[in-house]
């Protein structure tokens, strides 16, 4: 699979912008603020409907423009691939594939399997739960429409429960029956995302920790660990333990919505003791293993997006995942950097095809 053409209308900083990729290696070069990021944005807009820097939609149209249009023509399995993204100001955003609009969005994740490694990342380690638990829903729902299906319900069905707690405290009642039908529903659909995020990390990590060992030559154990209040008790029993807490809070205080992942290199948090070299690394073997388990789920190689790469990572790193390309373990790669001839004297030497992009 891959992205041949790319059209964008309004997007942030383009007021017009065409682009002919190659089937390998793109790069995309040029100062900062010329584009290139957005470029790549454009790209994983078309994957996942949204983008991944400001999901946002209306701080996504160029300014001064009253709407956005992202267009895509991809090859997948000998077939011609058009998916448009368009967004008008106060109005819904639109999907189409090959001109059908699709009904619900959730319906077109996972059919463009794609994963950008970026600066951005660090996030995951820096920030909190929500951060963590964002990426794991990410690459679950990638592969697993029930999972993605849940994820949204289990969502749904918290707000309902949240607003019912804060209507029982605005107007000091309480209605047993109708917590009760939340908490069902909410005990089914966390269960779900519980059992289905055990199985992916014990899938997940023992390929992570193999990208982690040949990044770092083997030099020290990382791992990660899965917290979950549910490892506690029944979801059941510890929303009925909880009540008085989510009744003062106003919110629901338990959960699968609560759950964490936990980064650790030699048995300590990388977050406080890992080197910035370590952290990095970390990041990179976490992104290469999500397009390991998406691309042996859905036997297509995700489209990979490195931002800005070259400015945060050392030339060894980068070349180990150009690499990747060069003994076809990767698909189509694209690449943003401010130095073109650093970029390019990097790819030459995969011996593939590739496309210079001076923005």
């Amino acid at each position: 699979m891959f992205l041949k053409n790319l059209s964008l209308l309004n997007y942030k900083n383009f007021e017009s912008a065409n682009f002919e990729f190659d089937a390998k290696i793109n790069c995309l070069v040029g100062n900062n603020g010329v584009g290139k990021t957005n470029v790549l944005d454009s790209i994983y807009h078309l994957s996942f409907g949204k983008s991944y820097f400001n999901p946002i939609t209306s701080q996504n149209i160029r300014h001064g423009s009253e709407f956005f249009v992202i267009e895509g023509e991809f090859e997948k399995n000998d077939r011609e691939e058009q998916i448009i993204v368009s967004a008008k100001k106060g109005q819904k955003k639109i999907i189409k594939r090959n001109n059908k609009p699709y009904e619900k969005f959730s319906e077109h994740i996972g059919f463009i399997p794609t994963v950008i490694i970026s600066p951005a990342d660090r996030d995951l380690i820096i920030e909190g739960s929500e951060t963590r638990r964002k990426f794991m829903d990410g690459v679950i729902s990638q592969s697993d429409n029930l999972y993605l299906n849940s994820l949204i319900n289990y969502g749904k069905i918290l707000a309902q429960r949240n607003s019912l707690l804060k209507y029982f405290a605005a107007n000091n009642s309480f209605d047993r029956d109708t917590l009760s039908v939340y908490n069902e529903q909410l005990e089914e659909l966390g269960n779900v995302l519980y059992e289905k995020r055990k199985a992916f990390l014990n899938t997940f990590i023992p390929i992570f920790q193999k990208r982690y060992a040949t990044i770092s030559n083997e030099r020290e154990e990382v791992s990660i660990t899965y917290k979950s209040q549910l490892e506690e008790g029944s979801f059941g029993s510890l929303l009925e333990d909880n009540l008085q807490k989510d009744m003062a809070l106003q919110y629901t205080s338990v959960g699968t919505h609560k759950d964490d992942l936990n980064f650790e290199i030699e048995g300590h948090p990388i977050k406080k003791f890992g080197s910035q070299g370590q952290q990095k690394s970390f990041l990179i073997a976490l992104k290469l293993a999500q397009f390991d388990f998406i691309k042996d789920l859905s036997k297509v190689s995700p489209i990979l997006l490195l931002d800005d790469i070259f400015d945060k990572l050392d030339e060894n790193r980068v070349a180990h995942i150009v690499d990747l390309v060069a003994t076809n373990q990767l698909g189509q790669l694209f690449i943003s950097d401010t130095h073109g001839d650093r970029t390019e004297k990097v790819v030459m030497e995969t011996g593939q095809t590739y496309k210079m992009f001076r923005l």
